[in-house]
């Protein structure tokens, strides 16, 4: 999971090297956190007009998971 992560942002970032993505353990709801980190200026670029691109990220990522049956957030700080 964390290497498709890795790769859809470096897709759309210029400086795909300063892509990182930290996992969180699942908390109590069984809920694994990614959390994926970009350079300051590609932030724009991952969130997209109105949050359009996160929100595709997060629907990939989401189906990814069910079919592992495994159930995650991403989170982009």
């Amino acid at each position: 999971m964390k290497d498709l992560l890795v790769s859809i942002a470096s897709g759309l970032v210029e400086n795909p090297s300063e892509v990182k993505v930290t996992v969180d353990e699942p908390n109590e709801a069984g809920i694994t956190i990614y959390h994926l980190q970009v350079a300051s200026n590609d932030v724009g670029r991952v969130i997209g007009k109105q949050g359009r691109i996160a929100k595709a990220i997060r629907t990939v990522m989401r189906a990814a998971a069910n079919k592992a049956g495994d159930s995650i957030a991403v989170e982009i700080d």
